[in-house]
């Protein structure tokens, strides 16, 4: 999309208010007509789009809304971003909590699933909201308590949990918090002596890469080893603003690897994943899953048989390198976990009956 498009949307943009993630943040797109005037013509089924609206709520990052083709009515970012009437149509019956997260939280928002690690859900806030999201299930439901006392209380579990070795932050998006509240997140989990790694999960590089800042760049090298996770879906989301933030990341000392999720109609085929996993590496980021699309209450459409991304993952190990590959895993609820595909059907050692809404036409 032309920028000027955008300029004329937004009477107080300027150059240095597009390279400001305040600016972004603080002037995302939440309404379908909003996107409708931007695009310069109407949403297909604009009217029924509300109806979505009122479960799913909606909002985009002019960065991101920037690097959508307006004229493509399958454009790959747009399916990601843009609702779609099949969230509240298709396949109403799959749960909103598939892996059971809200059922393994010791501690308010303290998902504890494996035994040497804990996610801690920090915020339910996402610059973008993707419309394949697993946890798009607390999108409207207020926060109920201040970052403080959940902090203190997932802080108290780890404290007292001393086979957990590592603390994953994730939501949400833990990097919509301002630099000072990421750095108290950070300190409090580093304070526990037998924490030894930490993890953030976060889709800022793709959704909006001015985030990443060299302030927030000096603030997480003080808390190595710290690993970043985040999540390109599709090549056109490397960009070079995308690039950038990655590259500062890793000049900090932070090692930056990449979660895909296998979407129908944006990235289900060899050609599209090729050229993602090809521009991972170009910019030294690590393919480190491709997440089978989950059943999820709202996603039904993304999902893609297994077989599907079985021939895909074949496909490419006879074209890319190991250090382009992606593991390709179902994650599943209780302490299945992540469970590698590929090997599954050579091998299979769980049984799938427990989880037959994972493995739809698995044979």
């Amino acid at each position: 999309m032309n920028k000027k498009i955008l300029f004329s949307h937004f009477s107080n943009m300027s150059i240095q208010n597009w390279r400001d993630w305040r600016w972004q943040f603080e002037n995302r797109v939440t309404s379908i007509a909003a996107v409708a005037r931007i695009f310069g013509k109407p949403i297909p089924q604009m009217e029924k789009l509300y109806s979505v609206l009122s479960i799913y709520p909606m909002a985009i990052t002019p960065y991101y809304l920037s690097l959508i083709q307006q004229d493509d009515k399958n454009d790959p970012l747009a399916l990601q971003c843009i609702p779609d009437v099949k969230e509240v149509s298709m396949l109403p019956n799959y749960p909103e909590d598939p892996l059971n997260e809200d059922g393994c939280m010791p501690a308010p928002k303290l998902i504890h699933r494996y035994p040497d690690r804990v996610l801690a859900i920090v915020t339910k806030t996402c610059a973008t909201y993707c419309r394949h999201c697993n946890r798009k299930r607390s999108w409207t439901s207020p926060e109920t308590s201040t970052l403080e006392s959940r902090l203190e209380k997932m802080v108290r579990y780890v404290a007292n949990s001393p086979q957990v070795r590592e603390v994953i932050l994730s939501g949400g998006d833990p990097l919509t918090y301002d630099d000072g509240k990421v750095e108290v997140i950070l300190s409090s989990f580093a304070a526990v002596p037998h924490i030894e790694v930490l993890r953030i999960g976060s889709r800022m590089p793709a959704v909006l890469p001015m985030r990443i800042t060299k302030d927030l760049c000096r603030i997480l090298k003080r808390y190595r080893p710290l690993w970043f996770n985040t999540q390109f879906n599709h090549p056109s989301e490397i960009t070079p603003d995308a690039a950038r933030a990655c590259s500062m990341l890793q000049e900090a000392g932070i090692p930056v690897s990449n979660q895909s999720v296998l979407l129908k109609g944006i990235n289900d085929s060899p050609d599209v994943m090729q050229r993602l996993l090809y521009g991972l590496q170009k910019i030294s980021i690590r393919p480190y899953y491709l997440f089978h699309c989950e059943p999820v209450k709202g996603c039904g459409h993304f999902r893609t048989e297994i077989k599907s991304g079985l021939t895909i993952m074949e496909e490419l190990r006879r074209h890319c390198s190991g250090l382009a590959m992606p593991q390709y895993v179902a994650d599943l609820p209780e302490q299945a976990g992540k469970v590698p595909l590929l090997s599954m059907s050579r091998s299979i050692k769980i049984d799938i009956r427990k989880h037959q809404d994972f493995f739809d036409n698995f044979e």
